[in-house]
C-alpha cells in the first residue's frame, strides 16, 4: 500500500508516520523512497504505538517496551509482576483465556504447602 494508503487506514497524518519510522516504532518502508510500499506490520506498528500512547506512554517508555528482549514489566501487586512479550502489547489479543490460565497458576504458586508427613525408615 501507499503512504496515502497507510495514512487512511491508520489516521495518522504522513508527518506522525515519517516521525514513528525515523524514530524506530515502525519499520521502514519496503521499496525505497521512490516506490515506499507498507503492509500490515506498518499498520500494526502504528496501531501498537497508538494504543501505548492511550495507556499513558511517554515516547521514550514506548521505545524501551519494544526494545525488552524479556518483555515488558507491569506490577500487578506487591510480588507479583505480569512480563508481556513487547510482540503481544497493544495488539488485540484476546485477554480472557490469559486470565484463566494466569488465574490457576496463581491459585496453584499461592496455595498453602501441605503438610510434610514423616516417613518411618522400615530398615533400622
Amino acid at each position: 500500500m501507499r503512504l496515502r494508503d497507510l495514512i487512511a487506514r491508520t489516521g495518522v497524518v504522513e508527518r506522525q508516520v515519517r516521525y514513528l519510522i525515523s524514530e524506530g516504532f515502525v519499520p521502514a518502508p519496503r521499496g525505497g523512497r521512490a516506490n515506499a510500499d507498507y503492509g500490515e506490520d506498518h499498520v500494526e506498528a502504528i496501531r501498537r504505538y497508538a494504543r501505548l500512547r492511550d495507556l499513558g506512554f511517554p515516547p521514550a517508555a514506548i521505545k524501551l517496551l519494544l526494545q525488552a528482549r524479556e518483555g515488558a514489566p507491569f506490577p500487578v501487586a506487591p510480588g507479583v509482576t505480569l512480563v508481556i512479550s513487547p510482540d503481544l502489547l497493544a495488539t488485540g489479543a484476546p485477554v480472557a483465556p490469559l486470565i484463566l490460565k494466569i488465574e490457576a497458576l496463581l491459585t496453584d504458586a499461592l496455595r498453602e504447602a501441605s503438610p510434610v508427613r514423616e516417613t518411618t525408615d522400615d530398615h533400622d
